[in-house]
């Protein structure tokens, strides 16, 4: 798991960005949409990272790889 990581969870006042290792939310939105989007924000700004989204029951409902945002050689076709 690479630092860059965040998870997008469940929370009582909406959905939370979280870093693997934080104790806290690094931010809390209303919908788990907008926290999606905030959590590939984050990520594409620190250089690429994997994003997990977890269901309101926990479990793991989606993966995906997210790249650096300024990739001045993304990959062909």
């Amino acid at each position: 798991m690479s630092s860059n990581d965040r998870y997008v969870v469940n929370h009582p006042e909406g959905w939370a960005v979280k870093a693997g290792d934080a104790g806290r939310a690094s931010s809390v939105h209303n919908t788990q949409a907008e926290a999606i989007l905030r959590a590939r924000e984050i990520i594409s700004n620190k250089g690429g990272g994997e994003l997990v989204v977890q269901g309101t029951d926990g479990q793991i409902r989606q993966k995906d790889t997210v790249p650096h945002g300024n990739d001045q050689f993304p990959p062909r076709g």
